[in-house]
């Protein structure tokens, strides 16, 4: 496990606090948590782009024509 020290504006630092405390947990949960999904959400935009670059049209077009044509359910028609 690693320590780090941040700077945080007063106002930011209050916020978190206040948040951390109606969550119940400490602040170094709340960071830890807060970093953790910062992460995850960059890890997971990194991992789309990644996949739409070895897209090919031609498989999409053949597993869209793979699907039967029948008319919507009536609760999804416009």
């Amino acid at each position: 496990m690693s320590t780090i020290s941040i700077r945080l504006p007063d106002s930011l630092h209050s916020m978190a606090k206040t948040m951390a405390s109606q969550d119940h947990v400490s602040m170094n949960q709340f960071i830890a948590s807060a970093v953790a999904e910062k992460v995850s959400a960059l890890a997971t935009e990194t991992y789309l782009k990644e996949r739409a670059e070895r897209a090919s049209v031609d498989k999409f077009k053949a597993a869209l024509a793979a699907v039967p044509r029948q008319p919507p359910d009536a609760q999804d028609a416009i």
